[in-house]
């Protein structure tokens, strides 16, 4: 197979990786932070607000130890994560992955009837939702 996608990268990206050799998310997240600490990790299209890289290692801890310790959920649970593409999207699913919990997407825009089908499919035990949008 051709992989004509190939052509579109950047000088210096790779065409494979060695997964092996990232290990875990955690430590995946703990390699990049030291890397690229200060840069932007990611931006806010609605508003330009940005967070580094160390600012999602820290905001994802909080969130990891959250889940921990608050709520007490062992690893391997189900978590469904139903956020529009927010900033707080990715604090949410960085913490949920570095703590060993599984990540099941949902999308906002799903009815009911979707929403409850995708949830009892997943098996997801615990649901995140952005609370502006579905007040807890």
């Amino acid at each position: 197979m051709k992989k004509t996608w190939l052509n579109s990268y950047s000088p210096g990206v790779p065409a494979h990786i060695d997964v092996s050799a990232i290990g875990s998310i955690g430590n995946f997240i703990d390699d990049v932070v030291a890397r690229f600490g200060d840069r932007r990790a990611f931006v806010s299209g609605a508003t330009g607000v940005a967070i580094s890289y160390r600012e999602l290692d820290e905001l994802s801890r909080t969130v990891a130890a959250y889940f921990q310790t608050e709520l007490k959920m062992p690893k391997g649970t189900r978590v469904a994560v139903m956020m529009p593409n927010l900033l707080q999207y990715p604090v949410c699913l960085f913490g949920l992955l570095r703590a060993g919990y599984v990540v099941v997407n949902v999308n906002p825009m799903y009815t009911p009837r979707e929403l409850e089908h995708q949830l009892k499919d997943s098996g997801a035990e615990a649901q995140r939702f952005f609370e502006l949008v579905y007040p807890l």
